[in-house]
């Protein structure tokens, strides 16, 4: 039987922690800031973890175990 193969894409966009949590950035901080507030900016640098919801569908597309997050 032939291994499988994690998707690519989102292996680019997602960081997995030592304990099998997922971690991301959020979209929209890279550039064309100066009209947002400086409390968006500050949250958008902020890096996310992904909730229990999310976990089922990026455990299918990379094949490993994973462990949701409670906290933002």
């Amino acid at each position: 039987m032939p291994k499988n193969k994690s998707h690519k894409g989102l292996l680019k966009r997602v960081k997995i922690t030592g304990r099998g949590k997922v971690k991301w950035r959020r979209a929209g901080a890279s550039h064309l800031n100066s009209h947002q507030e400086g409390k968006k900016g500050r949250d958008l640098r902020q890096p996310r973890l992904a909730k229990g919801a999310d976990i089922g569908r990026i455990r299918k597309m990379l094949h490993r175990k994973l462990t949701g997050s409670d906290n933002r």
